[in-house]
């Protein structure tokens, strides 16, 4: 299948006619051949959503209200064309796609919720006969980063929220799924937003460094938001610095699910099965570590690796949990992990087993700090067991890792679950629940190097606004 970018409501190619190719991660076959841009194909984007910005941001509540409700009823329409380029894209289920496209609707929504949310207020003056007004106003453009994990789902994240507060928008799409993150801006030009209020380009892997960089370095783009991995996260945040632009980054986790002396056994292997291996564990939220107090713990290890055992793998057309793996260096790369925990004392209590680019569902028991796999985010459905003993090792574990995006607490004691919870070092936690959960309301981000700022819910209104002191005065006396 052919990309081209979609630039002022027309689909372009590249300037320079080049494209690069994605494949299927399971058979190997093109999965869609996209333009791949460059400098001039950045100008262009930037300057069609920055001529669109002065009437899109005075648009009026009402109508980016009713575009944002046609265009969430038209995702869900094309659940099957988001399935077939997903599972073809990135190896993901159907299932999936389709969890993907219904959250991603809900997410619209939310965002025309928002419209006339986005408030302002009166503010005391102690100068006499003024009227001093704290304003918001949209920021100008938006250039917005999404995975692939999750592509339809923080694709239209990256795209709702901005477009709900007045602002035009620009998504770079990932290399990884140049098809899906194309349909969602299609979807929403087909909806009726204007030329040029919602655009999409994309680049060539070995092309990312000097496209980003230009593409942040433009003078119209206001904002930036960047979801992915820590690394890359690091490098968006000090270009964003070079030029002052608020960035708002949403990065890598190490989710740990902390399962006390008193935790209903049974609730938190349910939570942990799909935390773990939603998506392959390839979710930012995905649980990476269950920490268990050391006189439960063979009872727990031996419930989750009879459930995790149980879990059907394999070609993700056919009727599995766990399909493939973006790619096979990330398939690979679980070998890597598995063997350094068994090499220092781990034990495969689960899975193991890698089929090309798909993986068993894996537990590992007795991980320590020496592994790898303790430490680094596997973003893959390889996981650990880190035993502990009491409440407070539970917590110092819980909080050894550089990431702090989710977490989790079991416990009967509601009470004792939430003082738990007070001292992980994470922006989400879920008490008696899964580390995967996210709802569109909600204030959703992280802390240390799970990145800063809030997506959703009304947090998200400081991240794609200007706050404006405005005053309205009279005649006065000066002191001269």
């Amino acid at each position: 299948m052919k990309i081209d970018f979609l630039i002022d409501g027309a689909s372009v190619g590249a300037a320079s006619g080049a494209t690069f190719a994605r494949r299927d991660p399971v058979t190997g076959k093109i999965a869609t051949e996209a333009a791949a841009a460059g400098p001039a194909d950045v100008a262009k984007v930037v300057e069609a959503a920055s001529r669109a910005f002065p009437a899109w941001s005075e648009t009026g509540p009402g109508e980016r209200r009713a575009l944002l409700l046609k265009a969430a009823d038209l995702l869900e329409s094309r659940v099957p064309d988001f399935a077939k380029l997903m599972t073809e894209e990135i190896g993901a289920t159907g299932p999936w796609a389709g969890f993907n496209v219904q959250f991603a609707a809900s997410m619209l929504r939310e965002a025309a919720a928002l419209t006339t949310q986005i408030l302002g207020e009166v503010i005391p003056a102690d100068k006499p006969g003024v009227l001093s007004l704290a304003v918001r106003q949209p920021a100008g453009v938006v250039l917005g980063f999404a995975p692939w994990n999750a592509p339809v789902i923080l694709g239209v994240r990256a795209i709702a929220a901005p477009l709900a507060c007045g602002n035009t928008v620009i998504l770079r799409s990932s290399e990884a799924c140049p098809g899906t993150h194309r349909l969602i801006v299609q979807t929403l030009n087909d909806a009726g937003f204007p030329k040029g209020v919602v655009n999409v380009i994309s680049n060539a892997p070995a092309d990312a460094p000097e496209v980003v960089a230009a593409l942040i370095a433009h003078p119209a783009v206001k904002r930036v938001s960047f979801t992915g991995s820590s690394k890359i996260g690091k490098v968006i945040a000090k270009l964003a610095a070079e030029h002052l632009k608020p960035v708002l980054l949403e990065l890598g986790g190490k989710a740990p699910l902390v399962v006390l002396d008193d935790a209903d056994l049974d609730a938190a292997v349910d939570a942990a099965v799909f935390g773990a291996f939603a998506n392959q564990g390839q979710i930012c939220m995905s649980t990476e570590r269950l920490v268990v107090d050391a006189s439960i713990a063979d009872a727990f290890v031996d419930k989750l690796a009879k459930r995790a055992a149980a879990l059907p793998c394999g070609d993700p057309r056919g009727p599995v949990v766990l399909g493939s793996l973006v790619n096979l260096a990330a398939a690979e790369r679980m070998d890597a992990l598995i063997a350094d925990a068994v090499a220092k004392g781990g034990k495969v209590v689960a899975g193991g087993k890698r089929h090309g680019a798909i993986v068993e569902a894996t537990i590992i028991d007795h991980v320590t700090p020496q592994m790898r796999i303790y430490g680094e985010e596997s973003f893959g459905p390889v996981k650990s067991v880190v035993r502990v003993n009491g409440q407070d090792e539970a917590i110092r574990v819980a909080n050894d890792t550089e990431y702090g995006l989710s977490a989790a607490v079991f416990s009967r004691d509601v009470q004792r679950a939430m003082a738990v919870a007070k001292r992980l070092e994470t922006g989400i936690c879920h008490i008696n629940g899964p580390t995967v959960h996210d709802e569109a309301q909600m204030p959703f981000g992280g802390v240390k190097a799970s990145g800063y700022g809030r997506f959703g819910g009304k947090a998200v209104i400081a991240e794609f606004t200007e706050l404006r002191w405005i005053t309205i005065e009279g005649p006065q006396r000066y002191p001269f």
